[in-house]
């Protein structure tokens, strides 16, 4: 059910997967990948509901990231009817280690796209959309202007549901921010996917603290706006390096983290160092929880958009408490 053939992606965009691009990133080039633990196995999808949202994605001719990463969630997720639009086309500009979206020459921009994407929103009936994209270095914005033109589209369309961008990092596009923050999404989302140290391995075309400085931009220019960051470990980061990223947020006034296992997606992908067990993701929730996050999920299967609409009004309520116990007191 999972679309992620090599031989379809490069006829779509003419890419390659980002470890193929640059293979010295991978130092474990077409090594076994170790056997995932219990923890870590999902349900194969099958169900009616499932196949209804495959069948809505296909019509619209739209991408996912559920499908083009290879999301262990795909079968919880659609069977829900909840899917994550992937926009500015299936090929991306940079070559992260780890991730399994094609890299290589982009498509051309759809002018459609926000359209189509407005109406497979309003036929899934979602109350809670996240809209995503891969890096576009090519264009002078960076594909800011189409997420702004998305986010209005469905505003026209489906007024009630609220709106998630989890975007690139508009590294070096000046105003690009600005655009995406003015069409005033709910929650924007910029992962740093991982600790400072591994970035040259692991998001070479990144910088750390460039995309902290973004996310703390979106809360200097509309502070109603929830901001949300994630990482993956199993990289071969250590827990301090964990709780270190966790103060970067923190004082970037991230208000949601979300921590998950990263899984290898191929042998030709970044090796998996290790793979965190159940009592150590709870005891990162603790330490986030601590540390002032409004909302932190980190478990084994956490994605940036895994339950996203339950988290949306999670997010709503804790603000809400906050606010009324600082009124009272």
């Amino acid at each position: 059910m999972n679309d992620n053939s090599t031989d379809k992606v490069i006829f779509r965009g003419q890419g390659l997967r980002g470890a193929e691009r640059h293979p010295e990133k991978a130092k474990n080039l077409s090594q076994p990948q170790p056997k995932r633990p219990d923890w870590l196995r999902v349900k194969a999808p099958q169900s009616k509901a499932f196949e209804d949202t495959r069948d809505i994605v296909r019509a619209h001719h739209l991408v996912t990231v559920c499908e083009e990463a290879a999301c262990p969630n795909i079968g919880e997720c659609w069977q829900k009817k909840h899917a994550t639009m992937m926009i500015l086309g299936s090929v991306c500009t940079r070559a992260c280690a780890f991730c399994n979206v094609a890299t290589g020459r982009p498509d051309q921009l759809d002018p459609h796209e926000p359209e189509r994407v407005a109406d497979a929103v309003a036929k899934l009936g979602l109350a809670h959309v996240v809209i995503t994209s891969v890096d576009r270095d090519d264009l002078d914005d960076g594909g800011a202007n189409h997420f702004a033109r998305v986010i209005t589209a469905i505003r026209a369309t489906s007024p009630q549901t609220t709106i998630e961008v989890l975007t690139p990092d508009f590294l070096k596009k000046d105003g690009a921010l600005e655009q995406v923050v003015a069409a005033r999404p709910d929650v924007f989302n910029h992962n740093l996917e991982t600790v400072p140290r591994l970035y040259p391995s692991v998001r070479p075309g990144a910088r750390y603290f460039h995309s902290l400085h973004l996310l703390s931009q979106v809360k200097q220019l509309d502070a109603s706006i929830f901001t949300k960051s994630g990482i993956m470990v199993g990289l071969g980061e250590t827990q301090d390096e964990v709780l270190q990223v966790m103060d970067d947020m923190r004082s970037a006034e991230v208000d949601f983290m979300t921590i998950g296992q990263y899984l290898q997606p191929t042998p030709k992908h970044h090796p998996i160092d290790r793979f965190w067990t159940p009592d150590e993701f709870a005891s990162l929730s603790r330490h986030g929880k601590a540390k002032g996050f409004l909302l932190i999920s980190a478990t084994p299967l956490t994605r940036s958009s895994y339950h996203a609409d339950a988290d949306f009004a999670a997010l709503q309520a804790e603000r809400k408490r906050r606010l009324t116990a600082m009124a009272t007191s």
